[in-house]
């Protein structure tokens, strides 16, 4: 009965275990970071696909060009080609600088022994800059060895044009005839990629799979920050693979990636070359804009937490920016973008709009409820109330240093908020309010209750204004930061006036209270 159990365990366990993708990126080294095996790391991630790595040479380079290259000894390759292929169930192989015909040699024999389900080449010859990278007896070796194994090669128009003894490829026409002919070297498939096109105001692929072109195209992103586009273009297509999706669905996702990735990148600056890196995570930017604060979340930026309503904005004929806008002049601590009425590409552009004011001022903006709002703006953060998505979930979307708070009723709620990781709780109602349709009260002695058993910062919301919001901030509890108001500020002809006030009831009371 013990080994019939034991073997019903073992096989449970056998079904729940999960197989991540994996690719092995086979390539060199860029110290500056832009291309090579960095950039295969970061698209990879970038994609949820986990990535090994064989390095195949140590470039000295930046954004200006190639200073150096140490070329890694044959046999050290082999030897880190073992130790990830032997151990590690990768998928798919993607190559990228291969800086030897001896190298080449040793790839396919380690691939012989240890077969993958799809190999992508891109066949770096020339770096973005203009270095070159493989000399002819590499790229005869590429094109008679390599190519035969390929499942897609990816090369540009110079490097298909190496590829097939220097023929001229200027036009689609001729990247069509170049796809061609490259697929009759024995790569199933084949990308000739047009970015280096002249004279095409589109960023324009030729996919070919032996039977059929598909042209590719997408808007030309103009920036200077191209460095490391065919690696991550190729690395993508192999974490796609690695997923399991088809061919020429890898491709376009991969392509839209590129686009995606430069067009957020476009304006940033890394280096002082022609040609700079760009951002695969998307999060470069919001970095910078994050850097005006100490850090992402401190619990004195609850103390007058403003609460938009868009109904009441309307009703006093002002946009959401000029609400915000005066709130803040005013002394809000945090802005909470509540906009139940408003679509969501109306809702995006105000949030976008919001997040610059709110910036400005070094105060956090949250989007309340809507984590995609939150994600398409960058914003600081969301609140959640309880039947929406679980905090645990939204901090999983939202990365780690995003703020999330919860709304919460009793010390239960508090006790589950800090356990899925939120950064503070929203207790009330603490009086009657008219923003919310059957908002039960907890009243001043409830407030106190789940504060006393939070393990978070507190912020009480709830029909608070002027008139009882020093009552509330009197409770004698030291987790609680401040107060959210809604109407108090913007169901009001002046916003100013009355941000102001509350401020100044806020700090005579905390100042009584110590």
């Amino acid at each position: 009965m013990q080994d019939d159990c034991g073997a019903a365990s073992a096989t449970t366990t056998e079904q729940y275990k999960m197989k991540i993708p994996h690719v092995l990126t086979v390539a060199g080294s860029d110290s500056g970071a832009g291309a090579g095996i960095q950039a295969d790391l970061k698209a990879c991630a970038a994609r949820g696909v986990y990535c090994s790595t064989v390095i195949t040479a140590v470039t000295a380079q930046n954004t200006a060009g190639v200073q150096g290259v140490n070329i890694v000894p044959e046999d050290f390759v082999a030897a880190q080609l073992k130790s990830v292929l032997s151990d590690m169930q990768v998928d798919v192989v993607k190559t990228g600088m291969l800086p030897s015909t001896d190298l080449v040699k040793v790839l396919l024999q380690s691939l012989s022994e240890f077969p993958v389900r799809a190999l992508v080449v891109d066949p770096v010859m020339v770096s973005t800059s203009g270095d070159v990278l493989a000399g002819p007896s590499t790229i005869t070796g590429l094109r008679e060895n390599l190519l035969p194994m390929a499942d897609i090669v990816t090369p540009n128009v110079k490097e298909a044009s190496a590829l097939l003894g220097g023929m001229q490829v200027v036009t689609v026409a001729d990247m069509c005839s170049a796809a061609k002919l490259l697929h009759n070297l024995g790569p199933r498939t084949v990308l000739v990629k047009g970015g280096d096109l002249p004279d095409s105001s589109d960023a324009v692929d030729i996919f070919f799979d032996g039977e059929d072109f598909h042209e590719l195209r997408s808007s030309r992103v103009n920036t200077r920050n191209t460095h490391g586009t065919g690696c991550t273009l190729a690395s993508c297509i192999a974490a796609e693979l690695a997923k399991g999706s088809p061919m020429l669905s890898a491709v376009k996702v991969a392509k839209c990636f590129v686009e995606t990735a430069l067009d957020y990148s476009k304006d940033i600056v890394i280096g002082s070359g022609p040609q700079g890196p760009f951002d695969h995570l998307l999060r470069l930017k919001s970095t910078s804009r994050q850097s005006h604060r100490a850090e992402a979340f401190n619990p004195s930026d609850l103390f007058l937490y403003a609460v938009t309503d868009s109904g009441m904005n309307k009703k006093w004929g002002r946009s959401i920016t000029d609400a915000v806008k005066t709130a803040l002049e005013g002394g809000a601590t945090i802005i909470q973008l509540r906009e139940k009425d408003a679509d969501t590409r109306g809702f995006l552009e105000a949030a976008k709009a919001c997040l610059q004011i709110c910036w400005v001022h070094g105060v956090p903006l949250l989007i309340n409820d809507r984590i995609d709002i939150a994600l398409a703006c960058d914003a600081d953060g969301v609140h959640l109330g309880q039947s929406d998505m679980p905090a645990r979930t939204a901090r999983a979307l939202l990365g780690p240093d995003k703020i999330i708070g919860v709304s919460c009723k009793t010390p239960e709620e508090a006790h589950q908020a800090w356990i899925d990781g939120a950064n503070y709780i929203g207790c009330g109602g603490v009086y009657p309010t008219n923003t919310k349709a059957n908002n039960l009260t907890v009243g001043l002695d409830g407030l106190k209750t789940v504060c006393l058993a939070s393990k978070l910062p507190v912020v009480a919301i709830g029909g608070i204004g002027i008139s009882n919001a020093s009552d509330v901030m009197k409770i004698g509890v030291s987790n609680l930061k401040g107060v959210a108001v809604v109407s108090a500020l913007f169901d009001r002809e002046c916003i100013l006036p009355e941000s102001k006030k509350l401020h100044a009831v806020l700090m005579d009371a905390v100042q009584r209270v110590k």
